[in-house]
């Protein structure tokens, strides 16, 4: 995706958002909406809590749209057990892919083992779907994201993920750049947590990301379509 504007149509980005919807007080016809407009818009994924997988996932049936789901949401401080636990709940509830919190205590007490072994369990307990890595890049400093980074690479995750979208920052180009640099080209890096606009999206493209996970998704899309 990245260095190719002139190439990154409104649909072709829409393949690469997302669509989320991680609210505590959403109802369930907030949740069916989110679903129509993912299918409407043709979105990668729809990212809810798992108590929504038995809406999501029947009514995603038959599309490409995937259900993804959220482990040890929001702070990641769950054990490694709890984590599993979820995650093969999630797996067996029909999420297709898990993105999960790292574990920051461990990671700031420099357990970078336990931090591995908290990733590499969930890995195995998703059973081949893809795991994003949540940082929460507003709570790590640049050192901390690299290592983090590292450390989610070595584990196997298939991405690592910038932000919830609940602490007091999201997504930064800058940032994203950094994770990009560590984990290489050919591991994914998410970037989500308060991308509100085209420009704001782009400027996460460019810096490295490959999927983007928004809640201002549809406004984004008819924004980029104006563009065309």
């Amino acid at each position: 995706m990245s260095g190719h504007l002139s190439n990154l149509t409104a649909k072709s980005l829409a393949k690469h958002i997302d669509h989320t919807l991680l609210k505590p007080e959403a109802k369930e016809a907030d949740i069916r909406k989110l679903v129509e407009e993912a299918l409407e818009y043709g979105f990668y994924s729809v990212c809810v809590d798992a108590r929504w997988l038995p809406i999501v996932v029947p009514a995603l049936a038959g599309s490409s749209v995937l259900p993804i789901t959220v482990i040890g949401f929001p702070f990641g401080t769950e054990t490694t057990a709890e984590k599993v636990l979820e995650t093969e709940s999630a797996v067996r509830a029909g999420a297709r892919e898990i993105d999960m919190v790292l574990n920051r205590d461990r990671l700031k007490a420099y357990e970078y083992a336990a931090v591995i072994e908290d990733v590499r369990a969930v890995v195995a307990a998703a059973n081949e779907c893809p795991v994003k890595v949540i940082l929460e890049i507003s709570e790590l400093d640049k050192t901390e994201i690299a290592i983090a980074s590292a450390l989610c690479k070595a584990a196997g995750a298939a991405y690592v993920k910038t932000s919830t979208g609940f602490s007091q920052s999201g997504a930064d180009a800058e940032a994203v750049a950094l994770m990009r640099r560590v984990v290489g080209p050919q591991m994914g890096v998410k970037a989500s947590g308060g991308i509100r606009d085209h420009a704001t999206a782009l400027r996460m493209v460019v810096a490295g990301a490959t999927r983007l996970g928004l809640s201002a998704s549809v406004a984004i899309i008819k924004e980029a379509a104006e563009r065309e």
